[in-house]
């Protein structure tokens, strides 16, 4: 499932095309959506805002639209007659007089008065985006400390929306391995130095990933690694989806395991208990 950085990435690909920009035709796949087509058509996206893994689509007429992509998923950009030949399902398309953006395969989709949008039940739930600027490491600090979270696994609250909103399974390991965090231990076991630790990497991995298209090494290990011939995959991360591989610090092999159903990779010496 795509994460913080993914979805954010996806919402300034539409904006790049549609924002401020007259909608000649709007399609909805879903039945209880279709009424909202003419409703949109001839108004304009004024922007797009990310909530974790949740987007939302303001237009100019004081409708929103929220969206999650889920599992399957994805939005399209595309020259205006240049639509894709899938066999993918159309659930929204917005359409300018030069380009379009299409939105396939999701189901969660519903369209709302802007002035309520953040009423939506999800939207409720989920805790500070971790892409939001206005997020500080000191609120990120405080969520750690608070008795809501401090006595959670790591493992497990580092996939938990209403922690952070926008967390997931690659970040988890990533965030984890940067602070020097063992998995299974708990934020009321770590000293204040361990915890400013993993409150700063928790958003300047998720930033780096998304300033970058996916990568979470840091730039100059990663472009000791492109010239070494690396490929993408090979190269974006520092333990995730390498496993029995030499950790990139100590050459220890990264270890694999399931937590919560989900793949987690860490550095028993680097990730120490």
């Amino acid at each position: 499932m795509p994460e913080g950085p993914e979805i954010r990435r996806a919402a300034d690909k539409v904006e790049s095309v549609l924002k401020d920009t007259p909608l000649e035709k709007v399609e909805f796949g879903l039945a209880p959506l279709i009424p909202y087509a003419r409703q949109l058509e001839g108004e304009r996206v004024l922007n797009m805002e990310t909530l974790g893994k949740a987007l939302i689509t303001h237009f100019s007429n004081a409708l929103s639209m929220y969206s999650h992509n889920q599992l399957y998923g994805v939005w399209h950009t595309c020259k205006r007659n240049n639509i894709p030949d899938t066999k993918r399902q159309l659930r929204v398309g917005l359409h300018t007089a030069s380009h379009s953006a299409i939105l396939y395969s999701a189901s969660d989709i519903s369209i709302w008065p802007t002035q309520t949008i953040h009423e939506h039940p999800f939207l409720q739930r989920v805790g500070p985006d971790v892409l939001n600027n206005a997020v500080t490491e000191v609120q990120v600090l405080k969520r750690l400390r608070s008795k809501a979270f401090n006595n959670r696994a790591l493992s497990a609250l580092y996939l938990d929306q209403r922690f952070m909103a926008g967390l997931g399974n690659y970040l988890r390991s990533e965030i984890l391995f940067a602070a020097g965090v063992h998995p299974s231990l708990k934020p009321s076991q770590l000293n204040d130095e361990k915890l400013s630790a993993l409150a700063h990497h928790t958003l300047a991995i998720c930033k780096r990933s998304y300033e970058t298209g996916g990568y979470t090494v840091y730039t100059e290990l990663r472009e000791v690694l492109e010239a070494q011939g690396n490929s993408y995959e090979g190269t974006r991360f520092m333990v995730f989806d390498r496993e029995e591989q030499p950790c990139r610090v100590c050459a220890t092999p990264i270890r694999r395991q399931t937590s919560n159903g989900r793949r987690l990779y860490w550095c028993s010496q680097c990730q120490t208990k």
